[in-house]
């Protein structure tokens, strides 16, 4: 387990040691084998009794918390999936009260009974885990037990139950409307500091030094925080000053590159946007967030005209291979056969893009460039079959955020980490003040997908003559360009 996820014993054994009395803690196995399952059974049993009121059930918590920190992976596990199946709602109790429900001879019954239903629909799981609410760092732990819990449903789906239980009642503690803006400086203390330096999930920052550059003049970096974590960031947000619109990570980056004066900069480049709270994943802090920033830069600095990402497209070359694996771009396939000759590589898209030589190769770089472009349009505006909602998650953020899919970035990230992900490409999101509120509208209520014309320009081709006779229109082009051996 990764430390800097969980609390560490001592510091909650520190915290909760007042609500436990002192009292010497069960003794458990790490892997809490199955003949122990009965022993937290009732430790969980006892705290949902609460013979003595709220404090007594408190203390159980507790105990429970540290119990669980004194687990192993496998023992954390078997704690989970005993919660998530010994106090899950009462399936006979739900089905008559149900029928009940169904059967109620007038108004007055139904409402009863609908009160009745809601109350057996709520588990008694749910009960235990707000016990956590009241004790010092217990919403901390929750939110990093459910950091764990997302990693043991991969082969675990049982756990989903108790997932959707977690996942509800910290939503119900984090509404986007408490949180703090705080700009983040190279004066800022160096607990802070190592925290962005840990949770930098887009970028990794890798030495001081690097740090020390994001946080320059023509660098800005924010946090959010929230009253119940008030020392805990829930997100990260690194700017950079420039002139234009910035399309390549490593140039932005770099920090042999002349800094900008900001104000003469006229464009806002979000280029890392991190989430330091892995186990508030997918609980949504509002359509509002990047707003805030851009209403603090805006105030700052006035001649500011642009706002724009510089995103990551995370999902691209999965999407990418997917679609070849199924002979569903077979056109696409035959450039990278050319593409493939010209390196001395095998025909497949891993032995290209893999090759460190292919974005310094004129004639492939040529040959890829417009029909990458044009599929990543597509995969930009590819929806998910259950909810309509496009595939790609940083689009998905972003888009919901009111912004609009802006440029398509030809090598903008040429790391092993951007090529492994998106084959080099990039995108930027442009935040347009004056569309904001109404893409957030039309995205929220009509899930549709804000793009400038170049971008729409590349998906012609598909929407009046489909995609593959446009990429095979530009193969043969292509073909015919290339020099006789």
């Amino acid at each position: 387990m990764n430390s800097k996820f969980i609390p560490s014993w001592k510091t909650l054994h520190r915290a909760w040691s007042d609500w436990r009395k002192s009292e010497e803690l069960p003794k458990f196995s790490p892997e809490l084998p199955d003949k122990e399952s009965t022993r937290i059974e009732t430790l969980m049993a006892e705290c949902l009794a609460a013979r003595h009121g709220v404090v007594s059930a408190r203390q159980h918590a507790a105990t429970l918390g540290e119990v669980y920190l004194t687990l192993n992976g496998t023992g954390r596990k078997r704690f989970l999936e005993i919660l998530a199946k010994r106090f899950s709602a009462d399936h006979d109790l739900v089905r008559e009260t149900s029928r009940k429900l169904a059967d109620s001879p007038d108004d007055e019954a139904f409402n009863r009974q609908l009160l009745a239903l809601r109350e057996v629909l709520a588990p008694p799981r749910q009960q235990l885990l707000q016990q956590f609410n009241a004790l010092p760092q217990g919403v901390k732990f929750l939110i990093d037990m459910r950091h764990e819990l997302l990693r043991f449903m991969a082969d675990t789906p049982e756990l989903k139950g108790l997932d959707y239980d977690l996942k509800q009642l910290l939503a119900t503690w984090f509404d986007v409307g408490f949180l703090r803006l705080e700009r983040i400086t190279w004066q800022s203390p160096a607990a802070l500091l190592e925290k962005l330096m840990d949770y930098e999930a887009v970028h990794a920052i890798n030495s001081w030094r690097e740090l020390h550059h994001r946080l320059e003049s023509d660098r800005h970096c924010y946090a959010f925080f929230h009253p119940v974590l008030p020392d805990e960031p829930l997100i990260f947000v690194e700017v950079a000053l420039v002139q234009g619109l910035a399309g390549s990570i490593q140039i932005l980056l770099d920090e042999e590159e002349p800094e900008v004066d900001p104000a003469e900069a006229d464009t806002a480049i979000f280029y890392s946007i991190s989430n330091a709270q892995a186990g508030l994943r997918g609980i949504s802090f509002g359509p509002f967030l990047i707003k805030k920033v851009v209403a603090s830069l805006s105030a700052e600095l006035p001649d500011l005209k642009t706002f724009s990402t510089l995103s990551p497209i995370p999902g691209f070359r999965a999407w990418l291979e997917k679609k070849l694996a199924a002979g569903q771009i077979d056109s696409f396939a035959e450039l990278l056969a050319t593409a493939a000759e010209r390196l001395g590589v095998e025909a497949n898209l891993a032995a290209v893009i893999d090759n460190p030589v292919w974005p310094t190769h004129e004639e492939v770089c040529e040959l890829l460039r417009e029909p990458l472009l044009i599929l990543c349009a597509r995969y930009l505006h590819e929806r998910r079959e259950r909810d309509q909602i496009p595939l790609d998650p940083v689009a998905r953020f972003h888009l919901g955020n009111g912004s609009r899919i802006e440029r398509i970035n030809w090598l903008g990230d040429t790391s092993p980490k951007g090529m492994r992900e998106s084959c080099g490409l990039m995108v930027n999101y442009r935040y347009r003040l004056d569309e904001i509120e109404k893409n957030i509208e039309a995205y929220a209520t009509a899930k549709q997908i804000a793009a400038a014309s170049r971008i729409r320009n590349l998906l012609r081709d598909e929407e009046e003559k489909g995609l593959l006779s446009g990429l095979k229109r530009l193969w043969s082009t292509n073909r015919e360009n290339q020099p006789t051996e």
